[in-house]
C-alpha cells in the first residue's frame, strides 16, 4: 500500500504503468523466483499493447522513479539466435539472488519532484542508440535501392549482396523444366504370360 500511495507511483505515466505491469507478469510467469533475471523484450511490450515509440521512454521512467532496474543490458544479434533481451529486477520484491528489496522509489518525497524526474527520464535519449537507429534506417534505404539483391548476408563482418540471377543463366541447372513424368502404377500380372 505504501508503494501504491507513493509520489513516485502517482507520477508514473500510463506507459510507465504498462512497463511495470509487464515486468510483474514476467515475474509471475517465472513463479516469483527469477527477480533480477526477468527477460522482457521490446516485442513483449509491443504485444502487451504498447506503442513502439513509447517503450524506451517508459523504460527509462520506470528506472528513474526506482521501481525497476536493468541487471543485464540486452543487445541485438546478427547470429541465428536472435536478440538478447534486457534482464530486469523489480526493486520492491526479493531478488533471485536472495537480496532484500531496495525500494528506490522511496527516495522521491514529493509528487512535483517525482514528476520532474519522470519527465527528465522520458525526455533523455541515448545518443548512441539514436545514431545506431539512424544508421540502420539509412542501410535499409540503400538495401531497397539495390536492384537484383535477394538476400544480403553478413560474413566475416563484410556485406555481400547475393544476386537474384544464377551465374549459369536464368534457371538453375538442377531445377526441372516442365512437368515431371510419373512412373506408371499398374498391377503387375504374372499369369498373363
Amino acid at each position: 500500500a505504501e508503494m501504491l500511495e507513493s509520489a513516485a507511483f502517482r507520477a508514473l505515466s500510463y506507459a510507465g504503468h504498462r512497463v511495470l505491469a509487464r515486468l510483474e507478469i514476467e515475474h509471475a510467469h517465472h513463479g516469483g523466483a527469477d527477480n533480477g533475471r526477468l527477460p522482457v523484450t521490446f516485442g513483449d511490450l509491443e504485444r502487451y499493447g504498447m506503442d513502439k515509440h513509447s517503450i524506451a521512454p517508459a523504460q527509462r521512467e520506470v528506472q528513474a522513479l526506482g521501481f525497476a532496474e536493468i541487471t543485464e543490458r540486452g543487445r541485438p544479434s546478427e547470429s541465428d539466435f536472435g536478440r538478447h533481451p534486457h534482464h530486469w529486477r523489480l526493486t520492491y520484491l526479493h531478488s533471485a539472488y536472495g537480496q532484500e528489496p531496495t525500494h528506490e522509489w522511496r527516495r522521491h518525497k514529493t509528487l512535483e519532484e517525482a514528476r520532474s524526474v519522470a519527465k527528465a527520464a522520458r525526455d533523455a535519449k541515448d545518443e548512441k542508440a539514436v545514431a545506431r537507429s539512424k544508421e540502420r534506417a539509412a542501410a535499409a534505404v540503400v538495401k531497397k535501392q539495390m536492384p537484383g539483391v535477394v538476400n544480403p548476408t553478413v560474413t566475416g563482418g563484410d556485406f555481400h549482396p547475393v544476386s537474384a540471377r544464377s551465374p549459369g543463366g536464368d534457371s538453375h541447372p538442377t531445377v526441372p523444366v516442365g512437368k515431371p513424368t510419373l512412373p506408371s502404377i499398374s498391377p503387375c500380372r504374372e499369369d498373363a504370360a
